[in-house]
């Protein structure tokens, strides 16, 4: 009866003529294939350029993929996707739909000014002083966290600057 230890070293034993094999096999084709190169003429260049400069491994399923342009600047001709940061080119733009892609226009809907802002929405950006410390000077928009001088106030009446009610 076989014990464990002498199946194990058969396994090692046939594994290792195994790679040897393989080896073998691919030191065979590796000269026929250089064999065909020097009777042709092609270099590995060639081959490279053939396949398009492609890197060694598989493709990812991301790179595989391609998007379709979504937006044209239509100065450059630049296109973006509409994934990722926005390019400097439409990165402001209120409205988008005006560098829509032909025939994707109609897939934008555009609302009119008027519905475009919700009730409570706010104004983005530096807003004007409302309060002032009438000791340092220093102002507050009345955004935001209040600071120190007004944090503890009861009424911030008396710190409102003059014109805003």
């Amino acid at each position: 009866m076989a014990t464990l230890e002498s199946i194990e070293t058969k396994i090692k034993r046939l594994q290792e003529q195994a790679e040897a094999i393989k080896a073998k096999q691919a030191s065979a084709s590796l000269q026929r294939i250089v064999a065909l190169m020097d009777k042709s003429g092609v270099t590995i260049a060639d081959i490279e350029a053939h396949l398009g400069g492609a890197k060694r491994g598989k493709r990812s399923a991301k790179q595989a993929s391609a998007v379709i342009a979504k937006y044209q600047d239509p100065k450059s001709g630049a296109t973006w996707s509409g994934r990722g940061r926005a390019p400097a080119w439409i990165a402001h733009a209120k409205n988008r739909s005006k560098f829509l892609v032909d025939g994707q226009a109609s897939s934008a809907p555009v609302a009119a000014s008027g519905e475009a802002k919700r009730k409570g929405a706010y104004v983005r950006g530096p807003q004007p002083a409302k309060y002032r410390d009438p000791g340092s000077g220093a102002t507050w928009s009345g955004r935001g966290r209040a600071p120190a001088w007004m944090a503890n106030a009861k009424d911030r009446a008396k710190f409102l600057i003059e014109g805003q009610a």
